[in-house]
């Protein structure tokens, strides 16, 4: 695969396979079944869950090796469109609670790495882990002791983004959100739409009631309850940054992967899963919405046989008003022509019924 230097993060290739395999060992895969059917898929949070290559789920907030780079791509993001960040303004409270949330969660899982410190509203926040590492006091309320915006800050201390669910008129709207690494959609655009509108292109969802369920089931949760859901889609490249703004960035990449050699398939398409947590906020009432983005190309999936299996199989059964909607309609065929022919997968596919 060519290297590409023009400044955006991508994901490294692992270097070896015990390089993808310890990536793996911590992979959300996210096929419990041969064939895909959109649902809420909610569970409990913090509940580990075992896997073909290892675990994962032990914790909200996941901290792993990329973090470092990550964090500096979001920087690059925000800093190239600000409007990555967008939030209405009755929402700063929200925002305050949601960064004491997450700050407070990361003392408490990474005492090495992070301390919040301080009594009443002063408070002392020291991420170590960062690079340059972050030293910064504020006073809680007051917005002018921080450098930017309270979610904006917070959601520069994690790999995941945020938005946060307000709840009125009988709806969840979401009112504010930082959002990096977005697959194909835009925060500044879903900004202050409501649950069912946001939802609004997703296949199938409407007419099962799942969006409907969905948004009862989440107003329903109780302050510090926390719940997961995993989604997925294929990105090219290894890149994190696949928000509307920059398609033509990386749209493109599609079809150079359709029409490329068979070969670099392996490489170049990454299976692309997010781990969601929802989490009623404390003191606001607020929902947390946190979306935490893995990447793992198709030739490191390839070295868990039941796993690159599963993946043909979804891929190849998939409906296509489904893999239209998650941008795979193209993408999809390549990687499982490469996973018959270079990923140890039987070309026979099975009878589903489709």
């Amino acid at each position: 695969m060519t290297t590409i230097t023009d400044g955006v993060y991508r994901q490294p290739l692992p270097a070896s396979r015990e390089d993808a395999l310890s990536s793996l060992a911590g992979f959300p895969f996210p096929f419990p079944h041969e064939t895909y059917c959109y649902s809420a898929n909610v569970e409990p949070a913090e509940q580990v869950r075992r896997s073909a290559a290892g675990q994962w789920g032990e914790t909200v907030i996941d901290i792993d090796r990329h973090y470092t780079a990550e964090l500096r791509e979001k920087d690059r993001v925000l800093t190239v469109d600000p409007q990555r960040y967008v939030a209405l303004p009755r929402m700063i409270s929200a925002e305050w609670d949601a960064l004491l949330a997450i700050l407070n969660e990361l003392a408490t899982v990474y005492p090495d790495h992070f301390t919040l410190s301080g009594t009443g509203d002063d408070r002392h926040w020291s991420n170590r882990l960062s690079d340059p590492p972050v030293e910064q006091d504020f006073t809680v309320g007051d917005t002018s002791t921080l450098p930017c915006a309270p979610l904006e800050f917070a959601g520069r201390q994690v790999q995941e983004d945020i938005a946060l669910l307000a709840e009125r008129d009988g709806m969840l709207w979401g009112d504010s959100m930082v959002v990096t690494f977005a697959a194909d959609w835009s925060p500044a655009f879903d900004a202050g739409m409501s649950f069912p509108e946001i939802h609004g292109p997703v296949p199938r969802v409407h007419e099962a009631g799942i969006v409907e369920r969905a948004q009862k089931f989440i107003m329903g949760l109780q302050p510090g309850q926390r719940f997961r859901r995993t989604n997925w889609t294929l990105t090219i490249d290894g890149r994190l940054d696949t928000g509307t703004e920059s398609y033509p960035e990386w749209g493109p990449d599609r079809l150079s992967v359709v029409n490329g050699p068979l070969t670099e398939v392996g490489d170049r398409v990454f299976l692309r899963v997010e781990v969601q947590h929802l989490i009623r906020l404390q003191w606001s009432g607020a929902v947390m919405f946190l979306i935490r983005t893995y990447l793992e190309p198709l030739s490191a999936i390839a070295q868990i046989p039941e796993w690159a299996l599963r993946v043909r199989d979804v891929l190849a059964e998939l409906p296509e008003d489904m893999a239209e909607y998650k941008g795979v309609d193209r993408t999809r065929w390549p990687a499982v022509e490469w996973l018959e022919t270079y990923g140890a997968v039987d070309a026979t596919r099975p009878d589903t019924g489709n």
